[in-house]
Order: C-alpha cells, then structure tokens, then sequence
C-alpha cells in the first residue's frame, strides 16, 4: 500500500518589508512521504519569500517535470519557477530554458555543493540562488504540529519567522543575484 502525503494546515501572516507586501495567508501543504519536515518548511518559506498571487505549490517530488513552487502567467507560460534544496547544475540550466525566471533556496550543508554549482550556472543571468542558515531552519522544523501559524517578516534579506512562542531569526546568503 502506498503511503500517503501528510497534510498541514498553515496560516501565514507575511509582511515583507523590502517589497511593501503584507498578506494573511491560509493554505493547506502536502508533506510528500519521502519529504522531510525541513525541506517543506523550505518550500513555504520559498513561497513567503517570493510570494506573488499567482505563485502555486507544484508537485516537486512528485513529478520532476514541476518544481516546489511556480508561478504562471495567464496564458500558461511559467515566468517563475522555484526550487528548494541543493539540484544539481543540469537541473537549473534545464529550469532556466523553460521559465523566465528560476530562484533557488538551498539549505543544508553547501559547502561542496555550491562552488561545482555556481560556476556552472554563473552565465545564467535569470537564475537567483539563496542559502538559509542550517541551524535555525532545523530549529523551526523540529517537530512541526500539523495546524501552524506563522508570522513571517522579510526585512533587509533577513526571514523573521515567529510563532506563539519563539521568533526565529533566518538570514539570507544571496549566492548569485536577488531577490
């Protein structure tokens, strides 16, 4: 029998001060079986950071073909598309052909990882990577309750996420390009 996807129930209060945007959002995720807790709070983080009212969770593990999240025009055409987690170069030139615009939020240990990446994609001029600190995104993804409400407010690159009881302080390495 194949395992089911985890569903969580979030309510995200983003005020995003670098771009003047202040939203209430509520939205259900889908926690893949193989997915871990702090892969999928990279994904909503993601969306937080680069939240426009088209952008959509896509099914990522699920379907190489999708990304974790993108957005697309009205027409159909995919002007944003974003990654989570360390791809490999192949993977964001093949993005970066079919969207206008690729942004990745890497985590985990990047030290090996990002000097192979960042000169293969360095030409790339629609291609943006940011790093989140390792520590504090394993703090906040420490046993996620199913229901979560989040404030979340991006100021100077900086992701301040806080909940009933503790605000976590994540601040952004811009790798190549911004925001």
């Amino acid at each position: 029998m194949a395992l089911q996807a985890t569903p969580y129930k979030i309510n995200l209060d983003l005020s995003d001060v670098d771009r003047g945007v202040y939203e209430s959002i509520r939205m259900t995720v889908a926690r893949h079986p193989s997915e871990t807790e702090e892969r999928m709070v990279a994904r909503v983080l993601a969306y937080g950071l680069w939240y426009q009212e088209r952008v959509t969770f896509g099914r990522g593990l699920s379907d190489v073909d999708e990304p974790a999240l993108w957005q697309k025009s009205l027409d159909g055409r995919i002007e944003h598309w974003i990654e989570v987690g360390q791809p490999d170069a192949e993977r964001l030139i093949w993005c970066s052909r079919r969207a206008e615009k690729v942004s990745l939020l890497a985590y985990g240990s990047t030290r090996v990882w990002a000097p192979k990446i960042l000169s293969s994609v360095a030409t790339l001029k629609n291609v943006t990577i940011a790093v989140l600190p390792q520590e504090p995104l394993s703090v906040l993804a420490k046993d996620l309750p199913r229901s979560i409400n989040w404030g979340l407010m991006i100021s100077d690159g900086v992701l301040y996420v806080s909940d009933a009881e503790v605000q976590h302080e994540l601040p952004l390495e811009w790798m190549q390009g911004e925001r």
